[in-house]
């Protein structure tokens, strides 16, 4: 109906003009798709209120996503195990999120699910409590915060507490406590004696007077953190849209790595924290573990199925490069698009 009215206004406006005008009307027409008159509508989910998925923030700040003509409405969906039944139900097209929830229905028949970029493939939670629990050991018979069952603060903490030479299932008592801000309140309030935390809430606990009793990043531990996650169903409708959100989620990606003041900002709007020293504390340590070009490694997925592999026999049969699409990422370094970018002078 938009197009025939389009073509009804222009022959209209046709008949009142110069040759000259006429050409130029008609060029613009012919050369200029009609898909471009309107963004294209794309709706993602994130999982965590955490510095490793701000760039969606960052695009909107930064006006990317009307650059590359997306119409995109972000969602908050606490835990990676929602976010994929949500995916399932048709609710989201992609998704900004942990790996497991994912890679378990994957696993369990649902092998539509394809990762076609990361931010972060290492866990950097770490568990903090407050100065009664100095040790790993003393974290026994204790509750600790993990957001809910299959997040990427649980994953951490079960891996953990196993280098550590603890029993996840029988050692500690594992609580649902909700987002990583409802996670850092219940820590404070001292509804939890720990928390598996990662920046700004490790950072915000150490403010409160909290320390660490394990540190993540020196675990560096594999797994998919952060990453960006849609069905196959939707690439092969839907490939130039989610191209398009790819190319604003690289330019977010360096903005994050290059423009720390304005990320600041970002932050500071998106998760109402202001304090230099939080934010700077926070920043320099994340930004180490995440990737400038969005690459996906493939034993961060790996790491996941061999866990899933212990309680469900299928994950041994998958392997890790079957769930990955690296198209997009391809044609981003073919193209030039990250030389150029990176290259650019700010």
């Amino acid at each position: 109906m938009a197009e025939c009215l389009l073509i009804t206004f222009s022959f209209a406006v046709l008949e009142k003009q110069t040759p000259i005008v006429i050409i130029f009307i008609l060029l613009v027409l012919i050369l200029v798709p009609y898909g471009s008159l309107a963004a294209d509508r794309l709706i993602g989910i994130h999982s965590a209120r955490v510095l490793s998925q701000s760039m969606p923030w960052i695009a909107q700040e930064a006006g990317l996503f009307k650059k590359y003509n997306l119409d995109f409405q972000l969602v908050f969906i606490a835990s990676s195990p929602a976010v994929t039944a949500a995916m399932l139900g048709g609710d989201a097209e992609i998704a900004l999120t942990g790996g497991e929830g994912n890679i378990r229905a994957y696993v369990q028949g649902a092998t539509d699910f394809v990762f076609i970029g990361a931010v972060k493939n290492i866990l950097t939670h770490s568990i903090l409590a407050g100065p009664n629990i100095k040790r790993p050991e003393d974290l026994k018979g204790k509750k600790i915060g993990i957001n809910r069952i299959g997040s990427n603060p649980h994953y951490f903490a079960v891996q953990a507490l196993r280098q550590k030479g603890l029993d996840p299932t029988k050692d500690v008592q594992l609580i649902q406590s909700g987002g990583s801000p409802e996670t850092l309140a219940a820590l404070i309030s001292g509804g939890l004696d720990a928390a598996a935390l990662n920046p700004p809430a490790d950072t915000q606990a150490l403010a409160q007077g909290f320390h660490y009793v394990i540190y993540g990043p020196d675990q560096r531990i594999p797994y998919i953190a952060t990453s960006f996650v849609t069905r196959r169903q939707v690439l092969a409708k839907r490939a130039q849209v989610v191209g398009q959100f790819m190319r604003a989620m690289a330019e977010a990606g360096k903005i994050l790595h290059t423009d720390k003041e304005f990320a600041y900002k970002v932050l500071g709007k998106y998760l109402r924290l202001t304090d230099r020293k939080i934010l700077d504390a926070s920043y320099n340590s994340e930004i180490k573990a995440l990737e400038p070009r969005l690459d996906i490694r493939a034993e961060g997925i790996q790491g996941i199925l061999d866990e899933v592999a212990k309680v469900d026999p299928r994950a041994s049969k998958v392997k890790a490069e079957d769930m990955i699409d690296r198209g997009y990422l391809q044609e981003l370094e073919k193209s030039g698009f990250f030389d150029k970018l990176w290259d650019a002078k700010r």
